[in-house]
């Protein structure tokens, strides 16, 4: 192993940001939470504020993540169901119109639950199969992902509907957000139609049994077309990987030709195995030069304004995945680490909000603090700081500076 090679890990916490919280006495989540881990980085390197969702774009985490990767949305994103078949193994047509298709619970007229109660991926896997054999076939077919989170391909079909990520809408009404324009009624005859046949399978049925909630519908949202993504290597020159739970981020890196690593018992919730991320990800730095964690349960607590759940995600963050990744990357001298949340999933909102996202970054080089006596990250910090990118795909190139 080369010892005088420069190792980069970027860790994304998605959703960590957050607004002060009246509870936690008009503290945000990351000042409340403990998290002596991100205060060493800061304390011995960088902090700012990046822009990863430019304007008129919705803040999701395919955006986001794309221009913390270093790739303009406004160049390559053409939608996030796509993005999610690379990571399926849907191979997707010129004129296929790839759709995501979450497992959710409606009742009483609501979005009682975006993710069915977080349905396993066994369970969900038979739902989704059983809605092809009575629903899909010809020009509609649907695929089995993780959890809630699947594929419905629709060939020849319509990308322009108006359709409402059914997170951005717990606990409301569902009615007025229905997909409309192009495609609607089409959409939303297959969410009908699957209901009929969800409600009296047994999945669902054992579930109610076991006081767990039924995957009752379908909802179908984050439509687009295969993208057409350029290679990181080709753009940053060096090898690289990524390690997430999430069929989203597994997918971006597939198009961009990363190692995508699997840990087990990585989940995308506060049961993932968050010390598994960062033992694979220092082992896959003795072949790469570039490892990308994304960790999704403080995004989760965030969805469901849960601030207790919040708090434990990003410490557990802290602990088991930035403070094993520091000790780790003693064994390479030139190491550099990037900490940010990808976006706002602020508890007060339940949904993901747009604005700039603080960012540390440590160099082993001994690279000088960016304020004097910066000992916290947190938001209030970070807005502080005079380093600010206005365009998130900027900051890669920042963070790779001193590559050799």
């Amino acid at each position: 192993m080369a010892m005088n090679v420069h190792k980069y890990i970027i860790i994304v916490p998605d959703g960590m940001a957050d607004y002060p919280i009246p509870e936690l006495g008009g503290k945000t989540i990351l000042q409340k939470a403990s998290t002596p881990h991100m205060d060493f980085l800061v304390s011995k390197g960088v902090i700012g504020t990046v822009q990863t969702v430019p304007e008129g774009f919705t803040p999701g985490s395919d955006v986001a993540n794309l221009s913390v990767l270093g790739f303009d949305p406004s160049m390559y994103y053409t939608g996030r169901a796509p993005l999610e078949a690379a990571n399926i193994g849907v191979e997707l047509r010129e004129k296929d119109a790839a759709y995501r298709c979450n497992l959710v619970t409606l009742a009483e007229g609501r979005m009682k639950d975006f993710s069915a109660g977080h349905i396993s991926t066994a369970e969900a896997g038979e739902l989704i199969r059983y809605l092809e054999e009575k629903i899909g076939g010809n020009d509609c077919h649907f695929y089995p992902g993780t959890s809630y989170r699947h594929l419905m391909v629709w060939s020849g079909g319509e990308t322009a509907a108006v359709c409402t990520p059914p997170h951005d809408i717990s606990g409301q009404e569902f009615a007025p957000h229905l997909p409309v324009g192009p495609g609607a009624d089409f959409l939303i005859g297959l969410m009908e139609k699957s209901q009929k046949f969800l409600y009296g399978h047994p999945v669902n049925k054992n579930r109610i049994r076991m006081k767990k909630l039924p995957a009752t519908s379908i909802w179908l949202w984050g439509q687009g077309l295969r993208p057409t993504l350029p290679r990181f290597y080709d753009q940053y020159q060096i090898r690289g990987g990524i390690i997430s739970a999430v069929d989203l981020l597994k997918g971006i890196g597939i198009y961009l030709g990363l190692k995508v690593i699997h840990v087990p018992g990585a989940t995308g919730y506060l049961d993932t195995n968050y010390a598994g991320k960062a033992e694979y990800a220092l082992a896959a730095l003795k072949n790469l030069d570039f490892v990308f964690i994304h960790i999704e349960a403080p995004d989760e607590a965030g969805h469901n304004g849960d601030i207790k759940a919040k708090i434990q995600a990003v410490e557990d963050v802290d602990r088991l995945v930035i403070g094993k990744i520091i000790q780790g990357l003693k064994s390479f001298p030139m190491h550099h680490i990037m900490v940010l949340p990808d976006h706002y999933t602020p508890i007060s909102k339940r949904t993901h909000t747009g604005e700039p996202v603080p960012f540390c970054i440590y160099s082993s080089d001994g690279q000088p603090s960016s304020e004097a006596n910066t000992i916290c990250f947190d938001e209030p910090t970070a807005n502080k700081s005079a380093l600010r990118f206005f365009k998130g795909p900027e900051l890669m190139a920042f963070f790779l500076k001193g590559k050799q």
